[in-house]
């Protein structure tokens, strides 16, 4: 019985994107597991920067638990995320999403460019879902000595203006725990695996 990650994501530049792979690398890692890495439609011009499918309702109401993952506009998530938010009243009427684990990420171009705010916000329509949100517990040391990305409210990258998206060693870590978290926490809750 595969346990199934949804690594939801909008990307406009890549970063949000490259989270979203050492993600679902790291639910991936954790045997009887899949990611299934989705976009959202970009609002703003219609199409489509990145090759995932985009989301469709169905595969949020039976997947097991959900990564959530958007770049920083000024502090908030972004447009087509929030968008795609506000069309799920069906699955909240339903409460189909309820009791199923999620976690935010997030990327900036500056180091205090307002990813836990970002973070918070994605936080929000999971809460009203009856999701239960993780983040990354300060057991995890790579917490303790990042100097770029990675906040205990999920993993997440800076740029620092780099032209293409370059995780560190410490965002690549976080990111692909907060997978193995999420995957293995899934599983418990399926009564599969104990933590």
């Amino acid at each position: 019985m595969t346990t199934k990650i949804v690594v939801l994501y909008y990307s406009r530049h890549g970063s949000t994107l490259s989270i979203a792979r050492h993600i679902a690398r790291g639910v991936e890692s954790i045997p009887g597991c899949e990611a299934l890495l989705r976009t959202v439609e970009d609002i703003s011009n219609g199409c489509r920067p990145h090759q995932d499918p985009i989301i469709h309702l169905n595969e949020l109401k039976e997947c097991d638990g959900l990564a959530l993952g958007s770049p920083v506009w000024f502090g908030n998530m972004a447009a087509s995320l929030k968008h795609f938010w506000d069309q799920t009243t069906s699955l909240w009427i339903s409460g189909d999403l309820i009791d199923k684990p999620a976690c935010v990420f997030t990327s900036s171009s500056t180091l205090h460019g307002g990813q836990e705010t970002t973070q918070n916000s994605m936080m929000l329509p999971l809460l009203h879902h009856g999701m239960m949100v993780l983040g990354i517990p300060y057991s995890e040391p790579k917490l303790h000595t990042t100097e770029r990305g990675g906040t205990p409210y999920g993993a997440s990258h800076v740029t620092l203006g780099n032209k293409k998206p370059v995780l560190t060693e410490d965002e690549i870590t976080l990111a692909q725990q907060l997978g193995k978290r999420i995957a293995t926490i899934a599983q418990h809750l399926k009564g599969i695996k104990t933590i």
